[in-house]
């Protein structure tokens, strides 16, 4: 089921690589959408470590 605090984010991507993200999620055993958090919490990730923690907002 759904977290209804999570935030939804609508993208366009063009067919092939549309198509070569799927292929990699399918490899990597995750679906399309895990791919896309896997790899947007890896750049947060390496933001963080090369330059500086991003505060919370309270």
């Amino acid at each position: 089921m759904r977290n209804k605090n999570n935030k939804h984010l609508g993208i366009e991507i063009d067919p092939e690589l549309h198509e070569k993200l799927r292929y990699i999620a399918q490899y990597e055993g995750r679906s399309i959408n895990g791919q896309i958090l896997y790899l947007v919490r890896q750049c947060v990730r390496e933001f963080e470590e090369r330059v500086e923690p991003i505060p919370k907002k309270e």
